[in-house]
């Protein structure tokens, strides 16, 4: 019994180590940056997904998942990725979905010197403007300091990261993805996926087996302006 018992607690204490600690430092983050986005603070069953490093060619499958269970997401597409496929990127806008600013190439945005940074950051919002612009931004890799931040916001952008991110990037399983995001996903919540040829199409398999969980649990699965829009009205 002994034994049994310091097994069960082992994996409680694991599950509970991935779960709450990368909450602890999300809400860290969070009080940081008040600026920055990582979830809107709302009792209503609605959550927004985000997609990162489109588009590709597993980004019609995604879309396909997407439609199939009424969801919409917001795409934070890079810049040599849409020019090599443009009449995807118009897609995903006809589509009902939305595009993100993702920077122009897949490297940390913070490791950019100043000038670059912002060189490479009015390129991207440049191509945007050919799809219907957009006005929120997520920095590559997701670190970020408060001078990109200030630089984004002077452009008309708020910065975006998330508060379910279930390391999809660096743990190549969809299995575990679907358990990490089902453990953390509650009302306001701002979902991270991402898009790629081998990553997206784990993607697609990870919606495929989430999204109708949500839908039963009665969420509505909308991209960041939709979800932004409660936080507006709750404030």
């Amino acid at each position: 019994m002994g034994i049994l018992f310091a097994i069960v607690f082992g994996i409680t204490a694991v599950g509970s180590a991935v779960t709450v600690l990368p909450t602890l430092v999300m809400e860290w983050q969070r009080e940081a940056s008040p600026e920055v986005l990582f979830y809107v603070g709302t009792a209503q069953p609605v959550v927004a997904l985000t997609i990162d490093d489109g588009p590709s060619a597993a980004t019609p499958e995604i879309l396909e998942v997407l439609a199939e269970n009424d969801a919409h997401a917001t795409f934070f597409v890079i810049g040599d990725r849409v020019r090599e496929y443009p009449d995807l990127t118009r897609r995903l806008v006809a589509e009902g979905h939305e595009l993100g600013h993702h920077m122009m190439v897949d490297e940390p945005s913070i490791d950019l010197p100043v000038e670059t940074f912002r060189t490479r950051f009015e390129e991207m919002d440049e191509i945007l403007a050919d799809f219907g612009g957009s006005d929120v931004f997520r920095p590559a890799s997701g670190w970020y300091n408060d001078r990109m931040v200030d630089d984004a916001a002077r452009l008309g952008y708020r910065t975006v990261l998330g508060s379910v991110y279930a390391f999809d990037a660096q743990v190549p399983s969809a299995k575990w993805a679907r358990w990490y995001m089902r453990q953390l996903v509650g009302p306001g919540s701002i979902l991270i996926l991402h898009d790629g040829p081998e990553r997206g199409a784990r993607t697609a398999d990870v919606l495929r087996a989430l999204l109708p969980e949500l839908r039963a649990r009665g969420f509505r699965v909308v991209p960041v302006s939709s979800l932004t829009k409660l936080e507006d009205l709750e404030q």
